[in-house]
């Protein structure tokens, strides 16, 4: 998977990379240079007593050099620069990848691990290609370049490579065999350490509450553990690859030393070129050094790449078909007819044939009690579900038909869980719809009952809010995300039990200032209080997944039972009649 993944997002930096390429290939020929003329100056130089040769030797020795240190920082930098790019490309690759899911794929794979694979993960590749442009390029050039050279000082003595080689290549293998699974394991333990300090991060007044820190703390403590021995099981095997190279290395040094001094006893080898094959022999170690560090690197790279990969390739389950009709929502009226759904897995389905209508104009509200599927039966209109069975229609077409950006486009969802973005009041507001003016952000807020509590603050629209709105009240954070959808001026109003956190004055008021905003729009609201729902149009009840009654409060009154019972288990006989 990393080759694929590298193929793709550097294509775009071919030129970049050929650039580095050149000047590695520059600076490893430089350096392969040194060690010969270190050998000229001592043979033809000191042992001859030629000053002058010396001193024309050792400026060039100065000109390569300088020659090299520039081509290496001009090749770091490019490189550095190709691989942060990488790095930006992917996450912005994963993050439009996420933002295309659909519900079904953000709950199988999870939030801590699509956080991890968009930051850790990519690092993990970003490291990779920077180490690999800055020295694995130059690897192979070097080790091969100090083969040649080394054969061109002494044949014989170039016969301990035929050793030295296959010995530290067979012992770096054994090595990386054995740390890939242990990188694959280490990432899914980072992905379990996130989940469960993020959860424990916004749970933290659950867990206050209930008293149960030191539970969390020992649990924290189990995922944080676990990491840690697959970390030192890394860094075990890890320890072993530096001394094992230098064992090599050094090794092989005292080797050529032996030998050669031998031949230097006899009169077969000069002190010069034996100096040389020195340094070309721990030039070549250094380049297989090099590329073991690189090799340590791609095991974890390569499971990083598989879990990015799997990311990119997962196909939205909610996507536009290729027919998809690219028609404007007009009126926004929606129809669900004989819809049934079940989750991803699940044994049985959650909705079972469910008929329901909304028209412009009107208020059809959905009740019943905990778990009958109310939010479910709201999720399929936005199409954050597709139905099993079934079909759902906005303006007679079937959504699966439509293109999904019309479809939200002329939707305005206040969910269950009201959700606002870090920022100020006012950029929240505009999520609705960003060319809004300050003015119809306070008719918004207006309608939503917020205006008085937003007035109150100093800034006004330009008031802080942290992530998720925590620095407001739930009632705050509810008619704020009210007045964001009355921004929008959608065509269909979705409210998921968005009145729950408001008093009933707060309420009443709230609903009768909405009906003249949504005079034209279709209304589909969800709701536990029989208050806020009572003088709807038109009232769908469910139990257990299925449409037990439909009408208005009073035919319900004395036709369903199970909209009775919900409606006396609030109000009395006198207040419900």
């Amino acid at each position: 998977m990393l080759i694929p993944l590298l193929r793709r997002y550097l294509a775009p930096y071919r030129v970049p990379i050929a650039v580095v390429l050149a000047l590695q290939v520059v600076q490893t020929i430089a350096n392969l240079y040194l060690p010969g003329l270190n050998a000229d100056i001592i043979d033809r130089g000191i042992v001859e007593g030629d000053i002058g040769y010396i001193w024309r030797t050792g400026a060039i020795m100065t000109a390569v050099t300088v020659l090299q240190v520039v081509t290496t920082i001009a090749a770091v930098y490019v490189g550095a620069r190709v691989a942060m790019a990488l790095g930006r490309d992917l996450r912005a690759g994963v993050f439009d990848a996420v933002e295309s899911f659909a519900a079904r794929e953000l709950a199988e794979l999870g939030a801590p691990t699509l956080i991890t694979r968009g930051t850790n993960d990519v690092q993990q590749v970003q490291l990779l290609v920077f180490m690999a442009l800055t020295l694995l390029v130059s690897a192979p050039i070097m080790a091969f370049g100090g083969v040649f050279m080394a054969l061109r000082q002494d044949v014989e003595l170039s016969g301990l490579l035929l050793v030295v080689l296959p010995v530290l290549i067979v012992s770096v293998g054994l090595i990386i065999r054995r740390m890939r699974p242990l990188f694959r394991v280490m990432q899914g333990r980072i992905d379990d350490l996130n989940d469960v300090m993020r959860e424990q991060v916004q749970g933290v007044r659950v867990i206050r509450a209930f008293v149960t820190e030191e539970r969390e703390a020992r649990r924290f403590g189990a995922a944080n553990q676990a990491y840690f021995d697959v970390a030192v099981a890394v860094g075990r095997v890890m320890a072993l690859m530096f001394p094992t190279v230098m064992l090599v290395m050094n090794a092989s040094v005292v080797l050529a030393t032996w030998f050669g001094g031998y031949r230097i006893a006899s009169g077969d080898l000069q002190v010069g070129t034996l100096t040389a094959f020195q340094n070309y022999l721990v030039q070549i170690l250094m380049a297989v050094m090099m590329a073991t560090f690189m090799l340590m690197l791609w095991p974890r790279a390569e499971v990083s790449a598989e879990r990015i990969t799997e990311v990119l390739e997962t196909e939205p389950s909610i996507r536009a078909a290729d027919d998809a009709l690219d028609v404007a929502v007009m009126r926004g009226e929606v129809v669900i007819s004989r819809a049934s759904f079940a989750y991803p897995g699940a044994e049985q389905d959650v909705l079972h044939e469910v008929d329901l209508v909304a028209r412009p104009g009107e208020t059809t509200a959905v009740i019943g009690s905990t778990g009958s599927g109310k939010t479910t039966v709201l999720n399929l209109v936005p199409r954050l579900f597709d139905v099993t069975s079934g079909s759902v229609t906005l303006d007679g077409h079937d959504l699966r038909r439509l293109d999904p950006e019309a479809v939200w486009a002329a939707i305005g969802l206040v969910p269950q869980k009201a959700f606002l973005f870090s920022g100020t009041i006012g950029s929240n507001l505009r999520f609705g719809r960003t060319d809004a003016s300050d003015d119809d952000l306070w008719e918004a807020l207006q309608v939503a009952q917020a205006r008085d509590f937003v007035e109150a603050l100093p800034e006004g629209l330009d008031a802080p809010v942290t992530q998720g709105g925590t620095n407001f009240s739930g009632g705050q954070r509810q008619r704020l995300a009210i007045a964001r959808a009355v921004v929008k001026r959608p065509k269909v109003y979705l409210f998921d039990d968005s009145f729950s956190a408001l008093d009933y004055a707060t309420d009443a008021a709230l609903r009768a200032a909405l009906h003249p905003i949504t005079r034209d729009a279709a209304v589909i609201t969800v709701a536990q209080r029989v208050s806020t729902i009572r003088g709807a149009d038109r009232i769908v009840v469910l139990d257990e997944g299925r449409v037990v009654g439909t009408g208005t409060h009073h035919d319900l009154m004395e036709s369903c039972d199970v909209y009775r019972e919900i409606v006396l288990s609030q109000l009395t006989e006198e207040e419900a009649a």
